[in-house]
């Protein structure tokens, strides 16, 4: 089901001081066929999602798995077909002008990072061969001299050695590997980069490496990230904005530091409930947690909304702030003096 937003100025999407969006999602629906070759059962993956990457900015978009951030990704990057919705990146519709297929001028300004970068290396070639080739695909250089010259930049910008140019994917490790991918990415001089957990089978000791290179391309180079993570505190530090994913939709969207300090929707305390903290009152108990779970997930009553009314009545978006908005009943206006005045704070602040 498809999301809208109820007099909520400052939900995710609209244009603010932290940069015109650069992607913009609307509606997007993604169903997978189930059930074998001859079957009409569809699992549906993405319910209806609205979702902007900002200019030069770093969205965090965190969820369990299963909850739609890869589907978003892979359908972004033109790896899958969306169902239905909108996609615009630099206000073409890219669903429309390419329906098939994505060009090579929009694989050069959407470039993706995957998850393991030792799989999406081939083994069988050197670290120059994977740069030259996306060089040359795009024809980004004339001569000889400036491949070399390029290729000496690609691998300065993501701080490793040059002579890492003739060494073999096996011969680097897992932090390398994964600079190697970034530096593929950045051949094409992309504006958008979308990284699916980039961090996430790397060492704890280089994963911070990998974030600052991230924070870094924002800041320099004025790229876009859709950052996808299950590490909350790293989405904390090195994102502008967090989109909260669950079954499909986003369910609450805002600041990342203020939305973790304070979440709102209860799936998004239910997350951050399960990230080690010393200085957090009581103990973890894993039992009460599964109860929680079970209940905001929809097994039982929320234990937020005794009437149940999710089940009969699908929340829209509201303002928790400006710029910060949840999906969830909780903050549903009373009055239509309550939303003129939600609708007042967001213009004065925007």
């Amino acid at each position: 089901m498809s999301a809208t937003t109820d007099h909520a100025p400052g939900r995710s999407g609209d244009v603010t001081s932290a940069g015109t969006p650069v992607v913009q999602i609307r509606g997007l629906v993604k169903d997978f066929p189930v059930g074998g070759l001859f079957s009409r059962a569809t699992f549906r993956a993405l319910g209806g999602v609205d979702l902007d990457v900002r200019r030069g900015e770093i969205l965090a978009l965190v969820g369990e798995s299963g909850s739609g951030k890869s589907t978003i990704a892979r359908c972004v990057a033109r790896l899958e077909q969306p169902t239905s919705g909108t996609l615009r990146v630099d206000g073409v519709d890219v669903l429309r002008t390419e329906p098939r297929r994505a060009s090579r001028a929009y694989r050069a300004k959407v470039q993706m990072v995957f998850q393991d970068p030792f799989g999406s290396l081939n083994p069988a070639h050197r670290v120059e061969h994977f740069l030259t080739r996306a060089l040359r695909l795009h024809r980004r250089t004339a001569s000889a001299v400036a491949l070399r010259s390029r290729l000496a930049e690609l691998m300065d910008t993501v701080d490793l050695d040059r002579a890492l140019l003739d060494a073999y994917p096996h011969e680097l490790s897992g932090g390398q590997r994964q600079r190697v991918a970034i530096a593929r990415a950045l051949a094409v001089e992309p504006e958008v980069i979308l990284a699916d957990e980039p961090t996430s089978m790397l060492d704890v000791s280089v994963r911070i490496g990998i974030l600052n290179l991230m924070r870094r391309l924002r800041d320099e180079r004025g790229i876009s990230l859709l950052y996808i993570t299950h590490d909350l505190a790293a989405a904390r530090y090195v994102a502008d904005r967090t989109t909260v994913m669950f079954a499909g939709e986003v369910v609450e969207a805002g600041e990342s530091t203020a939305l973790m300090a304070d979440p709102a929707h209860p799936y998004t305390q239910l997350l951050l409930s399960a990230v080690p903290d010393p200085q957090r009152a009581g103990t973890f108990d894993p039992a009460e947690r599964a109860a929680l779970r079970a209940q905001v997930l929809g097994a039982t009553t929320c234990p937020y909304a005794a009437d149940g009314r999710c089940r009969d009545d699908s929340p829209v978006h509201h303002a928790v702030a400006p710029g910060w908005t949840v999906r969830c009943h909780l903050y549903r206006p009373q009055t239509e003096v309550a939303r003129r005045a939600l609708d007042v704070a967001g213009t004065s602040n925007a």
